[in-house]
């Protein structure tokens, strides 16, 4: 490992990262470009741009690591990640993009006819998208910290003032194209040493004991299956609730192009899955002694060194990290540009000025709170995200898609009820020790009880509450599920 290197790679995504922001600064002069890219995303390139800031830290560190940790029952988090989009495609993603909005909030407002719900919506945004930020700094900075020793800090401070300013910069249409391009860096920064390092192997004889490439005390861990159960749950609704997916969907120019999009999404966000699993097995083989809480995410910064001859190794090495950065600045990317779209119509007048000034102030509270903390396994703490979305706002955004019943009130009483719900439920959950925990699955993943009381919620209090169904909504409805006519864009 060569820290001159590792840090020149690093530095090379910055520069492109920069370099290709400008050049989509000099395409952003209108509110609609900063907001959905004046909603003029093809589709292979809207594709690639989603699978750049869905990928993140949680993916291209933490799923190796957790494969490492406890074999077979990490794939059930990839599994889930990309079959959510399957949901996206069948019932939201053309729906949401004839809707005309520009943010979550946009829609919930427009379908309800409700300032309230608005608010709590948009607060509901923030705290998702934060608690998606927070994994991504703690990535930047366990990555400095093993390739080059840095403190903690540094990393998170780096790629917050970068993400920062290229969102302030260049909103929406500049954040695509910088996103397209880390999707196909962090592609080939996994799949070029995976194929490297499965060469190497098949030149091994095979081992004759199995314990030794699977050792007992890594896994794979059985699993119960409610716990399966509820956490596939969480990871296939929750992609439906998460604000800076659902963003890009108003970048499309139409509806059909948004199916294309979400077809091709989980295209490649399925291969990526495939590669980023591939090296989690080969650590079982070659690198089983990192199996340990808070070190499997580093395997995949590890891995290249340990199989592969110098120079390549190193060299290697340093693609690894230029991947690892691409992750942590597509995300953050994606996530701040649906936060700042928010803050900036919800607490200032919406203007090109005030979305800047959003991307800014966006960045500030996950930003302490990485300071703050210390990096937790990676992959665990973005399910946790998924579970918060999937239970809040994930019902709302169905039901007012497909519901004419649903009624201001009944979407307030359902988000307030799955977001105290869960709220409780991973605060006992801490609380427990392992022992107590392991028997309380029911707690520890509540999404397969949390979500139906959820739905059972708001469809009572909207059934009583149905004198107030917004004189409006059979026309939405009919916007949502209509076709375009050619040439409305609109």
């Amino acid at each position: 490992m060569s820290v001159v290197l590792d840090l020149s790679a690093f530095a090379l995504v910055l520069v492109a990262t920069v370099v290709l922001a400008v050049m989509g600064v000099r395409m952003s002069r209108t509110t609609s470009d900063f907001f959905v890219a004046s909603r003029s995303a093809r589709p292979v390139w809207n594709a690639s741009a989603i699978s750049g800031e869905y990928l993140s830290a949680g993916t291209f560190l933490g799923l190796a690591g957790l494969v490492l940790l406890v074999g077979s029952d990490g794939f059930w988090f990839p599994i889930g990640y990309a079959a959510g989009y399957l949901l996206l495609l069948l019932f939201v993603a053309a729906p949401l993009r004839r809707s005309g909005a520009y943010t979550i909030p946009d829609f919930v407002e427009a379908r309800l006819e409700s300032r309230t719900v608005r608010r709590v919506t948009s607060l509901l945004v923030l705290v998702i998208g934060w608690l998606y930020i927070v994994p991504q700094l703690h990535g930047a900075s366990l990555t400095l910290g093993v390739v080059a020793d840095l403190p903690p800090w540094v990393g998170a401070v780096v790629v917050a003032v970068v993400v920062s300013g290229i969102v302030a910069a260049g909103g929406m249409r500049a954040i695509t194209v910088v996103q397209a391009m880390h999707y196909w860096v962090k592609l080939s920064a996994l799949a070029i040493p995976a194929v490297l390092m499965l060469i190497v192997l098949s030149g091994r004889e095979p081992s004759s004991d199995p314990m030794v490439a699977f050792p007992a005390e890594l896994g794979p861990v059985a699993a119960d299956p409610y716990s399966t159960a509820s956490l596939m749950i969480a990871l296939l609704l929750g992609t439906i609730g998460l604000p800076h997916v659902l963003v890009r969907f108003y970048t499309s120019p139409d509806g059909a192009s948004a199916r294309r999009t979400t077809v091709l999404v989980v295209a490649m966000i399925g291969l990526f899955y495939a590669v980023s699993g591939t090296l989690g097995l080969i650590a079982r083989v070659a690198a089983p002694d990192l199996a340990l809480p808070g070190v499997a995410d580093t395997v995949v910064l590890a891995l290249p060194a340990r199989l592969l001859p110098e120079p390549l190794g190193t060299i290697v090495t340093a693609i690894v990290v230029a991947g690892a950065f691409a992750a942590f600045l597509a995300t953050s990317s994606g996530l701040v540009v649906s936060l700042a779209g928010v803050i900036s119509q919800d607490l200032f007048d919406g203007s090109v000025r005030s979305f800047r000034l959003s991307a800014v102030l966006c960045v500030v509270a996950p930003l302490i709170v990485a300071l703050l903390t210390g990096p937790e396994a990676l992959v665990s703490s973005v399910g946790t995200v998924f579970l918060v979305a999937a239970t809040s706002l994930t019902p709302v955004i169905l039901l007012g898609v497909w519901w004419r019943g649903l009624t201001a009130r009944g979407a307030l009483a359902g988000m307030l009820v799955g977001a105290l719900t869960v709220g409780a439920s991973l605060i006992a959950s801490i609380a427990l020790d392992p022992q107590a925990r392991a028997a309380a699955s029911w707690i520890v993943q509540p999404a397969a009880w949390a979500i139906p009381l959820v739905v059972v919620v708001i469809v009572l209090v909207s059934r009583w509450d149905r004198r107030r169904i917004p004189g409006r909504a059979e026309w939405y409805l009919t916007r949502l599920h209509l076709p375009e006519r050619s040439g409305d864009v609109g």
